[in-house]
């Protein structure tokens, strides 16, 4: 039997018939959750910021495929780990599986504590601003962003066919507006600036440079960024170890072409200089080719964008939760699922109710500062785990046991190691940028070890 083609059953199935996570994703639910997870609000803001620290066109692109690239190298380390551990959790198991239980569980407490709650929480409250730009009504920031965040709880809590459902919707309108932007930058702007033309360069090769391409590389890096969350259902797929490989390739390798053709089409509409001085580059954009009903058509599409974001982050996070949970890491009740739906409510619960919190509390913003180093920390120990499980497998193979992994990083070694490496660099370049909100960061992950030994005492007795 191909083992690509049934996958070994979770732990949590073997108790009786109907009590798991329902198995109800394929290829599409997957590519729109990769996609979903990267594509937010962020690109339609984030090439300004790249085009402050580079000034010219090859540059500002380069900075964009380079980052591509190593989404790419990331998605291709992630698609082989999904291959061999296509268990729930994603991200959470091969921490667990590959060093301990309790590394995997500083994982999982940092995402919930602040990562994923904290950044629901701001792009909840972004969502909250344009709905009141755009409807004219006045409620508070907090009040819209709490309503939006229970409303995806209930879906969500309906089942994962409900939430995915709700989710490739809301991708497939952000394509929409990211394809309506991108032809209004090619095609109805009615004096586009050059894309050619001047040096590659804008100044001599030299540490200046090289340190203004670090700065332009880490926006871009966080706007790849999300990805990696697709692994967090791979427990509820029907082919995991076939269709979440190919999910992850086919939705980075989308974003990076999406991702081109905006920067394309702003630089074409704005130029390079244009483009660094534009706060808002999707608005101005949009009202140089369509007049203020195009600004206002983009609003819409970046309110939808914001939502997409949430919906995906709803859907995924939370299997994170109720892995631990099920460890024994966690409540007991946040490995609870509903005998109708067979959705992990308790853990949906959870994580909306305090996203809201934080929203309500005005601060996240300073707290995603403190963790955006620790969060590419993860990402380079989770690359790092494949050499982890290629060892295991050449000594299972050696012991007669066969390697039931399927796809395989091309090029591994080198591009795994590039990937582990890129990651490094980004921790670096925060740490030296943003010291004390990296301290802060590093002591909020550290608060999650009493906490383990507390979770893991529990479940020994």
């Amino acid at each position: 039997m191909n083992p690509s083609a049934t996958p070994p059953p979770t732990r949590h199935d073997k108790d009786a018939p109907g009590h798991g996570l329902a198995r109800r994703l394929g290829l599409f639910d997957a590519t729109m959750i990769v996609m979903g997870g990267i594509v937010g609000s962020g690109i339609f803001a984030t090439p300004h910021d790249v085009a402050r620290q580079v000034h010219t066109p090859f540059l500002v692109l380069g900075a964009w495929l380079a980052g591509g690239a190593v989404a790419l190298a990331g998605a291709f380390v992630y698609a082989e780990l999904a291959a061999r551990r296509p268990e729930v959790g994603g991200q959470y198991a091969y921490l667990r599986e590959a060093y301990h239980p309790g590394v995997a569980f500083l994982y999982g407490w940092a995402l919930l504590l602040v990562v994923q709650t904290g950044g629901m929480a701001a792009v909840a409250i972004t969502f909250a601003r344009y709905f009141s730009e755009l409807t004219g009504t006045h409620f508070p920031d907090w009040a819209v962003a709490a309503a939006t965040l229970a409303l995806l709880t209930a879906v969500n809590c309906l089942g994962v066919r409900a939430g995915s459902n709700v989710q490739s919707l809301l991708m497939v309108l952000k394509i929409l507006a990211v394809a309506a932007l991108v032809a209004s930058g090619l095609f109805a702007v009615a004096e586009p600036r050059a894309l050619t033309g001047g040096p590659l360069l804008d100044r001599p090769a030299s540490l200046g440079l090289l340190a203004g391409l670090g700065a332009a590389l880490t926006p871009v890096m966080f706007s790849y960024g999300g990805w990696q969350t697709a692994s967090f259902v791979s427990g509820e797929m029907r082919e995991p170890r076939r269709d979440l490989p190919r999910g992850l390739l086919l939705g980075v390798c989308g974003v990076i072409l999406l991702y081109t053709l905006v920067n394309v089409a702003f630089l074409r509409a704005l130029g390079a200089d244009g483009l660094a001085e534009t706060e808002t580059p999707a608005s101005a954009l949009m009202r140089l080719a369509l007049g203020e009903g195009g600004a206002r058509l983009i609003a819409v599409g970046i309110a939808v964008s914001t939502l997409g974001f949430l919906s995906q982050s709803m859907l995924t996070a939370p299997r994170v939760y109720f892995a631990m949970a099920e460890d024994g890491l966690f409540f007991r009740g946040v490995a609870r699922l509903s005998e109708r739906t067979r959705a992990p409510v308790a853990a949906i619960a959870l994580q909306g109710s305090l996203a809201a919190v934080i929203a309500f509390w005005g601060k996240f913003g300073e707290i995603l500062n403190y963790v955006v180093s620790v969060d590419f920390i993860w990402f380079g120990l989770t690359a790092l785990s494949l050499f982890v499980f290629r060892r295991r497998a050449r000594r299972a193979r050696d012991g007669g046991v066969e390697d039931g992994g399927g796809f395989r990083v091309p090029g591994h070694p080198f591009t795994t190691l590039f990937f582990a490496a890129a990651c490094a660099l980004i921790v670096a370049a925060t740490v030296y940028e943003h010291p004390r909100n990296s301290a802060l960061g590093l002591v909020i992950l550290a608060s999650g070890v009493p906490a383990y030994f507390l979770w893991r005492g529990r479940a020994r007795d």
